[in-house]
């Protein structure tokens, strides 16, 4: 091996170069590229086929306005990844070289990941599909944390991506029957009724009304507040939301209904409900309806900035590398 090459990986005579996006300020996105270390022990090198964008998440964070962490200058933006192993470390034996996997290193073209780290995903499954075992995780904890009966009345304010995957491991996982919803955009709401939302509600549900359990998905204050409004007396409610846009606000009927309330963040264990994920998500196809966009890794800084204007505004975006190393 060259001199020159010793340290680095090296694949088919030439130092792997990795490129990944960095935010280096606020609305200032750049190619970073940079030759990747040896493979140590335990190590994988996963070559990426397709990544998402988390446009809850990460739009606030490219703007400078995310209220969940001071800004730290470089940031790897990005942190759903869906590839290949290409080469494998010493001591590896959890996967093989041509296995698929997810991971999470972002908008990278290839990364260096811990065994450990990464969720093997079956042969049978589509790019959308694995990405979506991620936030479909962070969901879960939530309604894990609740556990609603299978006889609760259920509400979810925020058909965005992780109020529909909350309602599709209420519907599928616990098997509630009555899961209510709370979203003003018509397409959510339609994606809703076929992951297993019962009735949507544009404004607020009427005072008829009384909730067990609810899920807060918005991000919003003012949906916050309709939440906690419509729940019962006793009644628990969980935030997923990242609150990285209003400052929430416990309103008079948290107190005046006595509620219970919890918060989530992150999965509950990603390997674990990747199976059961995996083994049931062909059975719910409108899963896929939640990646409205597709683009290729070049566009991902102008699509950013028109994610920020409002001139996008879908669910979820699909970045797909193909087999190259863009």
């Amino acid at each position: 091996m060259p001199e020159e090459f010793r340290g680095k990986i090296v694949l088919e005579g030439a130092p792997v170069t990795s490129r990944s996006l960095l935010l280096v300020g606020p609305r200032q996105l750049v190619w970073s590229e940079s030759a990747l270390p040896a493979l140590g022990p335990g190590t994988v090198l996963v070559q990426t086929i397709a990544g998402a964008v988390s446009v809850g998440a990460e739009v606030p964070i490219y703007s400078g306005s995310d209220r969940t962490a001071s800004p730290e200058y470089p940031r790897q933006m990005g942190y759903e990844s869906y590839g290949e192993v290409v080469a494998t470390g010493e001591g590896v034996d959890s996967v093989r070289m041509g296995d698929k996997v997810v991971a999470f290193y972002g908008h990278r073209n290839i990364a260096v990941c811990r065994q450990e780290s990464v969720i093997s995903a079956p042969s049978g499954i589509d790019e959308e599909m694995a990405l979506l075992t991620i936030l479909s995780c962070d969901a879960a904890k939530g309604v894990l944390k609740l556990n609603p009966d299978r006889a609760d009345r259920v509400v979810v304010t925020g058909l965005g991506t992780m109020g529909l995957l909350t309602v599709h491991f209420l519907r599928t996982y616990m098997g509630v029957q009555e899961i209510h919803a709370v979203e003003p955009d018509e397409e959510r709401a339609r994606i809703g009724a076929q992951l297993g939302v019962t009735h949507c509600f544009r404004d607020r549900p009427p005072a008829s009304h009384a909730y067990d359990a609810g899920f807060e998905c918005s991000g919003r204050n003012a949906a916050f507040g309709v939440l906690q409004a419509a729940m019962k007396k006793g009644g628990r409610l969980c935030v997923l939301s990242d609150g990285n846009y209003d400052p929430f606000v416990l309103h008079p009927s948290f107190f005046a209904h006595e509620l219970k309330i919890v918060g989530s963040s992150d999965g509950w264990n990603y390997r674990r409900h990747a199976e059961w994920f995996f083994g049931e998500a062909e059975s719910a196809p409108a899963l896929r309806m939640l990646f409205q966009l597709r683009i290729r890794p070049h566009e991902l800084i102008p699509c950013f900035e028109e994610l920020r204007t409002g001139h996008l505004h879908p669910l979820k975006i699909l970045v797909t590398y193909g087999g190259d190393r863009e």
